[in-house]
């Protein structure tokens, strides 16, 4: 196979790494190669809370770019696992959301929602792989459960950034099935409460919660702690939701400042060798390589640049640095997908991530970079 190393990047030693002149095909390989390995790893369905549903948004991002039934039958399997439904609790006096919680109470709680991307888009998306028969029952509880959330007078449901990739694109994706302009509404009504709780103006980034908001958290060295897979989490969810959003929503021109901004200061503390640090202003706090928040930005920066929300001569190199360490670092020989930092809420000193810390969510985020950037090459 043809091979060219066209983009050279001058790292802080003085010496130089070469990125290669990747082509389709190849990306196609990988997100084959690193799907269907994860999907023989784990014939056995998992529970529909937040860490597998990870995954499954990234299943399914390659299972419709490829058109590939079994992807697309591994996520329904899921589905029915699942029953179809996040946290199952019926009594809606006993639902649950202000606290971190995994019980069958939590159900407003955002963790236990994000499995309605992927119950939405396969809804919509069942006639293209052969489902015949009555598939309202994948999204009834997501309508009840959104529909609650969307008419409700609660407007504090976000409290740390991970919520915002979490449920903001089920917001969407809800709008986009029923025409209802309520859950727009919401979805406004819940990101200005998290703006108002950890969105730092000065920087354009996102503490991942109200306990990490300077000067009240300090790194060692008493800087601003900005979690790198935290503020992944909200660029995906930006680029999800401008996906989605209607061209004459009147937030819109908003999201987009607000992404525009993110973006930039997600792009000036990129590492030399194409990933970010767990603490993005701070890489002394926890040094070394981390896949989870580098594929979330590089899936982020790659859709604005294809959708022309970026300017692509100053991103693009960002992210062909941050696709070279997914794919050459990051990607080991077995298809798995290492050096994720595991379940956590920040950078943690002295914690260990290496090849062999391979993750559900690492691995559906990287097919989210992997497929938008096999859609930049395909252009």
């Amino acid at each position: 196979m043809k091979r060219l190393f066209i983009l050279a990047f001058v790292l802080a030693s003085g010496s130089v790494l070469l990125a290669k002149d990747w082509n389709k095909a190849e990306v196609a390989n990988i997100i084959s190669r690193v799907n269907d390995t994860w999907q023989k790893n784990h014939p056995q369905q998992e529970r529909s809370f937040w860490d597998p549903a990870v995954y499954h948004t990234g299943n399914v991002e390659a299972c419709l770019l490829f058109k590939n039934q079994e992807w697309f039958d591994y996520s329904k399997a899921w589905g029915e696992k699942n029953l179809w439904q996040g946290a199952r609790e019926t009594d809606k006096s006993k639902w649950l959301y202000q606290q971190y919680g995994e019980s069958m109470q939590h159900v407003l709680f955002g963790d236990w929602q994000i499995c309605f991307q992927t119950f939405l888009d396969l809804y919509a998306a069942a006639g293209e792989f052969g489902e015949t028969s009555d598939v309202y029952q994948w999204v009834a509880r997501a309508k009840e459960v959104m529909g609650y959330e969307a008419y409700s007078d609660a407007n504090d449901y976000w409290w740390w950034a991970d919520a915002l990739y979490m449920v903001m694109p089920v917001m969407t994706k809800m709008y986009k099935m029923t025409g209802d302009t309520k859950y727009l509404d919401k979805m406004y009504e819940n990101w200005s409460y998290s703006n108002s709780i950890m969105y730092d103006e000065e920087t354009g980034l996102y503490f991942r919660d109200g306990k990490y908001v300077f000067p009240q958290h300090k790194t060692a060295a008493g800087k601003k702690d900005f979690w790198a897979r935290g503020d992944g989490w909200v660029l995906a969810a930006f680029a999800k939701v401008l996906k989605d959003l209607p061209k004459k929503d009147k937030h819109r021109k908003e999201y987009i400042a607000f992404y525009k901004k993110q973006a930039k200061a997600v792009a000036d503390c990129q590492q030399d060798e194409g990933y970010w640090t767990r603490s993005m202003l701070d890489p002394e706090q926890a040094p070394g390589r981390e896949t989870s928040g580098t594929a979330l930005f590089c899936y982020g920066l790659q859709w604005g640049i294809n959708h022309g929300f970026l300017k692509k001569k100053v991103y693009q190199p960002v992210v062909d640095k941050a696709w070279e360490y997914l794919a050459t670092i990051a990607l080991q020989p077995d298809g798995t997908v290492g050096y994720v930092q595991p379940i956590g809420e920040k950078a943690i000193p002295g914690q260990v991530v290496n090849q062999k810390s391979v993750t559900n969510f690492g691995t559906g985020a990287f097919l989210l970079a992997a497929c938008e950037y096999y859609r930049h090459l395909k252009k």
